[in-house]
């Protein structure tokens, strides 16, 4: 397998995947939901999202990656997101280099948040060892909402959130290719996949209290990479929280850190 680098070229092409991929659901959302006002649009090489206000989507993805930024780009980045009354976040990748981040100070921005980047090359031969005990099936598109409270119930410890990750993985149905690993007949965990250009973006990652260290989620991102490997990826990606769980697992699993992205606030 080709070894593949973590520089400017993999940036752009794992940004502009996740950035498709939050595009998909803002359509979904504005399909299934006209009222809410989900749109998104390009500008100055970023894609900008609106998914409602306090929605982690509604924000840019790709901010300097794909193309240099100037202050008209943000200016219209700006008007986009005040005038539906949100706040204005951009995820920003480094090797969008030094002079973002500092036009980004200039304007008023902070930084708020930290998330690694990571991916792995793929092919038909990448294996993830899973226990024999559970099935993995591909949801259907009547499933939606059971997709939705399954990924909710793991959540549990957060309950403040459990209403949007609910609504999040039942759009998720409309947008991507979703998975549920079944244990005895028992739904007990729950992962999505969205396939752009040969990139293939892990996501969605739930499982229930009961169905949890039993392996699920190995079985769940098997599936996944199986299944993006079939439809021509070559290279899997996901984000985590820097030295978190999710990371770590991911690391095990063959996954590398592409990069860290610090995601700026313009304060009011």
């Amino acid at each position: 397998m080709a070894s593949v680098f973590a520089d400017l070229a993999l940036a752009r092409r794992l940004e502009l995947t996740e950035g498709r991929g939050n595009a998909a659901f803002v359509e979904a959302q504005a399909r299934l939901d006209p009222s809410s006002g989900a749109i998104w649009k390009t500008a100055g090489g970023a894609l900008a999202m609106f998914a409602g206000v306090g929605s982690p989507i509604t924000q840019t993805f790709g901010l300097g990656v794909h193309a240099p930024l100037h202050e008209r780009d943000l200016d219209a980045i700006e008007r986009f997101f005040k005038t539906r009354g949100s706040a204005v976040f951009h995820e920003v990748c480094p090797l969008a280099g030094v002079e973002v981040a500092r036009l980004l100070a200039r304007r008023g921005y902070r930084p708020v948040e930290l998330s690694n980047v990571l991916y792995q090359p793929i092919d038909a031969a990448t294996r993830v060892a899973s226990s024999p005990d559970l099935h993995v099936r591909q949801v259907e598109r009547h499933e939606a909402k059971l997709y939705g409270k399954v990924s909710a119930r793991g959540w549990i410890e957060h309950p403040e959130l459990m209403p949007y990750i609910e609504g999040f993985a039942t759009l998720s149905v409309d947008c991507a290719t979703c998975f549920i690993a079944e244990r005895d007949g028992r739904p007990i965990a729950t992962a999505a996949l969205f396939m752009h250009e040969g990139t293939a973006l892990l996501a969605g990652a739930s499982t229930v209290p009961e169905g949890r260290k039993q392996g699920a989620q190995n079985a769940l991102l098997d599936t996944r990479l199986r299944t993006a490997a079939a439809h021509g990826c070559d290279l899997a990606m996901m984000v985590a929280a820097p030295g978190s769980a999710s990371q770590r697992n991911a690391e095990r699993q063959g996954f590398r850190i592409a990069y860290t992205r610090t995601k700026w606030q313009l304060d009011a």
